[in-house]
């Protein structure tokens, strides 16, 4: 780890003015960064820490939905009533991912900012990381990537999203809510991650200076949803597969679903062909496998991580049955 300046603002606009000095970087929990630091992946020169900003309520929205800032801890947000009986499928999510410690840690704006678990972009060892430095190859292609994308990738990178919350968040729709040097914005979850393409080292729409205020969810479209989650072990792993399902049914069809996989994608995927292929469609077996043959026909398999695009359509199968199945 590189030595840095650190500092503690005392209000959002002075961590703004914080982080327009060069090199600087947020941070809050700290469960990625601080391990990207040590790994010497992140050199920031100055961290600005944000963990005395008033950032960290969850409230009822006007419209009935919810708002949660920034720095609400993951254990904080899975546990909350409201959460558990309105916003099921992120309680879920947020529960399957990493530890109770590293929950009690990690905040709502730093999970959606997380970075990428690829051996290649961890190790500084191989220099052929186009997120690490951009123009100098994917050594992950040629490489060994069980873990990697089958959705969404380039010919410059196949590092899979690792969050579990940003999925169900996908799925619920939410909002990502920032204050920058050019004042506020309001963010749709899909429109604030980008592909990877040509330019990798561009993981999302934020620019220099903006912080992640809050994040709104909408009221729930269904009253059903349910996150599932595939991995090697039981606790403590990354997805290698899952889905996230808000679902509204009516007379035995789906009238409203909302679909997100995670574990397979460059970025929370939303998929919009399998939601299309349900909705006023009868709940059954037939038409959940047909979703998730929509949902992975783009995918683009290499040699080591074929077996996901089964596995995921399994997963979605599954999740699909059990979220329009419970109560």
């Amino acid at each position: 780890m590189e030595p840095f300046r650190y500092t503690q603002p005392k209000s959002v606009d002075d961590a703004i003015s914080g982080k327009a000095a060069a090199g600087a970087q947020f941070v809050a929990g700290g469960t990625t960064l601080i391990d990207l630091m040590k790994l010497n992946v992140e050199r920031p020169a100055v961290l600005v820490d944000i963990n005395r900003l008033e950032l960290a309520k969850i409230e009822t929205a006007s419209d009935g939905g919810l708002r949660i800032g920034a720095m609400v801890r993951n254990s904080d947000l899975a546990n909350q009533e409201i959460v558990r009986q309105r916003y099921a499928v992120l309680s879920q999510a947020l529960l399957s991912g990493a530890s109770p410690q590293l929950r009690n840690m990690a905040t709502t704006g730093g999970n959606l900012l997380q970075r990428t678990r690829c051996y290649y972009f961890r190790d500084t060892a191989y220099s052929a990381c186009n997120k690490r430095t951009p123009g100098s190859g994917c050594a992950a292609l040629d490489g060994f990537n069980r873990i990697h994308a089958v959705l969404g990738t380039s010919e410059h990178c196949i590092a899979t999203h690792p969050s579990d919350m940003a999925v169900a968040m996908m799925a619920l729709e939410a909002t990502v809510h920032t204050q920058g040097p050019k004042g506020e914005r309001t963010i749709p979850i899909d429109e604030f991650y980008l592909l990877p393409g040509q330019t990798p080292q561009k993981e999302n729409v934020l620019e220099v200076g903006e912080i992640i205020t809050y994040v709104t969810l909408p009221p729930p479209i269904g009253e059903r949803s349910y996150y599932l989650k595939l991995r090697d072990r039981a606790a403590y792993e990354f997805a290698l597969a899952s889905a996230a399902i808000v679902l509204q049914t009516e007379g035995g069809r789906v009238s409203r679903v909302r679909i997100a996989l995670g574990g397979v994608g460059t970025k929370p995927w939303r998929s919009r062909e399998a939601e299309k292929l349900l909705e006023g469609q009868p709940a059954d077996p037939a038409r959940f496998k047909a979703a998730a043959d929509a949902a992975l026909q783009g995918a683009k398999p290499l040699h080591d991580n074929a077996f996901k695009v089964e596995l995921a359509k399994r997963c979605l199968t599954r999740a699909l049955r059990v979220a329009s199945s419970s109560a």
